[in-house]
């Protein structure tokens, strides 16, 4: 019997995860966490105790999805970039009744999935799901090319990226969406530190399996060595940057080889593996502004945990 053929694996991943490695202050972009296990692992956390934004948010969408249908109208193509399991989706596509919803995700076997599931609670809705990294330019199918678009981004994934790179990704979503378009978002408030850590290191041990899949993926689809029990997780409160920082830390001396690398860590030393920034008010007005986005209506939890923001793509415009 023939051996099983192995992958190919994305060059991209290859790409990333070897300059990281090989980086002064090693790092790894949290996209690479999404492979079908580490989504299905982000989808528990979702569901933990600890994890307030996904139920805050949850309720927020339940209580003004209706008011955020009046104020963009009835009709639009409904585009949600990294979709996910599309947990929250039926709650904006119930109030804005669509012309069609266009999940994107970087999890081609997780979103075709939950496309069919979401097709099957919508039958008369043109689902069309389109596999990509949402942080590089996206070509939109053609069946949607010149609708009217909603953007739909919740979970607070903006918190993910540096605020540079932040403005770089609400630039590309303005012209993925182009003029006239609407974009509705989730958006972390900044609040006491013990409830951030919380969330990111939770009692069971969710969290720290979802960021140690990462080595996981490395090993399999890289032809990595990496001893993964030398690892364990850590969630970090970063005040000066306003952000939850997650890193796996070598808990003694390790070499590993990927991809016929070969590398070293000390015990102590990290590998960053992501950053969820947090916003105040004003914070994410001027981040929406920076990439021509005005902001339309702003709602929070009665707690100020958590905020859903509609904006508006704004018109070139020469600065005075």
């Amino acid at each position: 019997m023939d051996a099983p053929r192995r992958l190919r694996p994305d060059p991209a991943f290859r790409e990333d995860v070897l300059a990281g490695l090989a980086a002064p202050i090693k790092a790894i972009p949290a996209r690479w966490f999404y492979d079908r296990r580490g989504s299905e692992l982000f989808e528990e956390i979702t569901r933990l105790p600890e994890y307030y934004p996904t139920r805050t948010e949850t309720a927020l969408l339940e209580r003004h999805c209706p008011e955020v249908a009046e104020m963009v109208g009835a009709g639009r193509a409904v585009v949600e970039f990294g979709s996910g399991s599309s947990a929250k989706t039926p709650i904006l596509l119930r109030a804005v009744a669509p012309s069609a919803y266009v999940p994107i995700d970087i999890s081609g076997d997780f979103l075709r999935e939950s496309a069919r599931l979401l097709g099957a609670d919508f039958p008369a809705l043109p689902v069309l799901p389109v596999e990509a990294d949402f942080t590089r330019p996206i070509v939109l199918p053609a069946a949607v090319s010149a609708a009217p678009k909603l953007g739909f981004f919740p979970g607070s994934t903006i918190g993910n990226l540096v605020p540079r790179t932040g403005v770089d990704l609400l630039r590309a979503m303005k012209d993925t969406l182009g003029e006239g378009s609407y974009l509705l978002i989730g958006m972390d408030r900044i609040k006491d530190p013990a409830i951030l850590v919380r969330a990111y290191d939770d009692a069971a041990g969710v969290t720290a399996a979802f960021n140690l899949n990462l080595l996981h993926r490395i090993n399999r689809e890289l032809d990595g060595d990496i001893p993964v029990e030398a690892f364990r997780h850590r969630a970090i409160w970063n005040d000066d940057k306003a952000r939850i920082e997650m890193h796996l830390e070598a808990l003694r001396a390790v070499r590993f080889g990927v991809d016929g690398r070969a590398f070293t860590m000390a015990a102590g030393e990290t590998i960053h593996t992501e950053n969820s920034h947090k916003y105040g008010d004003r914070d994410s007005r001027l981040l929406l502004r920076a990439a021509g986005w005005g902001v339309v209506a702003q709602w929070t939890d009665s707690d100020d945990q958590f905020a859903i923001v509609l904006a508006e793509a704004e018109a070139p415009r020469f600065a005075p």
